[in-house]
């Protein structure tokens, strides 16, 4: 089961894409052969998902702020020169979304690399950047009966003392691939990695939690783990909106095959019931109830449906 099509084949081109300032037709945004590989061994980027409203009338844009602070907060924590501040990333955006006329579910991807032919294989510090922000349509799955059959993986996680797991860079997605690719020969849709010492982490683009004993549970953010806006939003909404208990804890890998429901949560997956774990089902190997009320109400809020309270929209009118 393929679960993360954020794009296909067939998925149309926007008109334009941002660069520095620019909006640059999309056929003509290009670099040098030479500079690819090694503008992506720093490269830091982020991934936003703008909705379309229920009402038709603006597209939602699901906490901008936030993902354009992570993204120039990367950008520090990797050594990278990002010469745009938050505020000046939000207006980009949106410009970009009026400059292509954008009226569908989109997925928004600012990204920063090293400039130029850069020679060393190792990145500089301080070298000179190019920021660009790309956009394509979606397809949601929030509202529909969904899972996905995972495995643990044999790979562990990064952590803090090889590589900052909570910057959002291309070089730390490598670590992710290994594992994704493994469970793929193996046969699975998905898989989830622990660390060092055996602690559930994450899974590859996107956090890990689970219902035990009618407490939503999920690793803390100093476990290994990115620091997931989707999971941060997931994390209020069943505090605040189901009047769940909701734990910050390390998990064993042995209490994942105990659980009465697990999933995955990031922007891409937005929320992906694990319906079987390792061969074994999760619950009653279908798509729980808490996942359920919490895909409700996420889609509630980035559709529109409720007043957005906690500021989390940025709304774009269409037409």
């Amino acid at each position: 089961m393929q679960i993360n099509a954020l794009s296909t084949a067939d998925t149309p081109n926007p008109a334009f894409l941002w660069r520095e300032g620019a909006f640059v037709p999309w056929s003509e945004a290009m670099v040098h052969v030479n500079a690819v590989g090694h503008a992506s061994v720093a490269a830091v980027f982020e991934g936003i998902k703008a909705y379309r409203a229920d009402a038709g009338d603006a597209l939602l844009v699901f906490r901008l702020y936030e993902h354009l602070q992570r993204f120039v907060d990367s950008a520090r924590l990797s050594r990278v020169a990002m010469p745009h501040d938050v505020e000046g990333l939000v207006e980009a955006t949106l410009d970009l979304l009026r400059s292509n006329r954008t009226a569908m579910d989109t997925y928004i991807r600012p990204w920063c690399f090293a400039k130029g032919i850069v020679r060393q294989l190792l990145v500089p510090e301080g070298v000179a950047t190019e920021t660009l922000i790309d956009s394509w349509p979606f397809d949601s799955s929030l509202g529909s009966e969904r899972g996905v059959k995972a495995c643990v993986s044999s790979w562990r996680r990064i952590d803090d003392q090889s590589m900052p797991p909570r910057v959002k860079a291309f070089s730390n997605y490598h670590n992710a691939r290994f594992a994704a690719l493994e469970a793929t020969r193996a046969g699975f849709g998905a898989t989830i990695l622990l660390d060092r010492n055996g602690k559930v982490t994450e899974g590859p683009a996107s956090c890990v939690a689970m219902v035990r004993d009618g407490a939503l549970v999920t690793p803390p953010v100093y476990g290994g783990i990115l620091e997931s806006i989707t999971r941060d939003t997931l994390l209020v909404l069943a505090r605040e909106e189901l009047g769940l208990p909701v734990v910050e804890r390390p998990i064993d890998r042995s209490e994942l095959h105990v659980a009465s429901e697990l999933f995955f949560m990031g922007t891409a997956w937005e929320i992906l019931p694990v319906l079987a774990l390792d061969g074994l089902a999760v619950g009653n190997g279908a798509m729980g109830q808490v996942a359920k009320a919490l895909d409700r109400a996420y889609a509630d809020l980035v559709r529109g449906r409720v007043d957005d309270r906690r500021g989390w929209i940025t709304r774009h009118p269409i037409g």
